[in-house]
């Protein structure tokens, strides 16, 4: 195997095997871990939707891995950073391939309703805070539009011919879009700042006709839920926001 790696993180290696993509999994995923990622994503891929189609799933050196197409392109991240002028553009594209996600639905994906209350237990959030995040959870409309999980301009790639597909579906449920949105929302203020987080929120609710307030009622529990993955380089920023309720 030619072993370009493309990105390292969180005990996952994806590398580069000619016109196939390798993840390989570290010591802390199971075998159905890795079954589970492999099974949702080709849910997702039976819907039509741009993803890499799923090729296999094996070992390597005695690492689980999944193997699917490789998509050669530039992510939309880079090409945010390469044309800072096209930066709306860039988020109008980012909002258009996200509510085509949310138009699409797979009763057999988990929820993400039941996903963010494991996520938020898992959390060291106060415990009084931990209560009304689950309740005001509870109390949200109950939808089962596929959600990405991590929708950000990273996990765009556009090939060459401009044709864009959507990456690493890991983290993938079915619920609610604002909560996905939500998450985009936060990510982009992280990784963008608050400007483009917000021309981000304002397009997306405009196209979607949600209010603003509705999603930013969804903010603190992923902000919570998020707090779970442990990444210390967004634990203040997300505590602040997990605070808000």
């Amino acid at each position: 195997m030619d072993n370009n790696i493309i990105a390292s993180r969180q005990a996952k290696t994806v590398y580069r095997d000619g016109d196939k993509c390798v993840k390989c999994f570290g010591d802390g995923f199971t075998k159905s871990d890795v079954l589970n990622e492999a099974l949702s994503q080709s849910r997702v891929e039976e819907t039509g939707l741009m993803i890499p189609k799923i090729l296999d799933v094996t070992e390597i050196n005695g690492q689980w891995a999944i193997v699917s197409e490789f998509i050669e392109g530039k992510t939309l991240s880079a090409l945010m950073k390469e044309y800072p002028e096209k930066r709306d553009e860039h988020l109008e594209l980012l909002v258009k391939l996200q509510i085509e996600v949310h138009s699409k639905n797979n009763d057999l994906l988990i929820k993400l309703r039941d996903k963010l209350h494991r996520e938020i237990c898992a959390s060291d959030v106060e415990a009084t805070t931990r209560y009304h995040l689950h309740a005001r959870l509870e109390g949200m409309p109950k939808h089962n539009k596929i959600c990405h999980g991590d929708f950000c301009p990273s996990n765009i790639i556009i090939k060459d011919d401009g044709s864009p597909y959507i990456i690493d579906w890991s983290q993938v449920s079915q619920g609610n879009a604002s909560g996905d949105a939500a998450w985009s929302y936060l990510t982009l203020c992280m990784s963008w700042g608050e400007d483009a987080a917000e021309k981000y929120l304002e397009m997306f609710c405009e196209k979607s006709s949600i209010d603003i307030s509705y999603v930013k009622r969804w903010m603190p529990i992923i902000a919570a839920a998020r707090l779970s993955h442990e990444k210390p380089e967004e634990r203040d920023f997300l505590l602040k926001w997990a605070n808000v309720i």
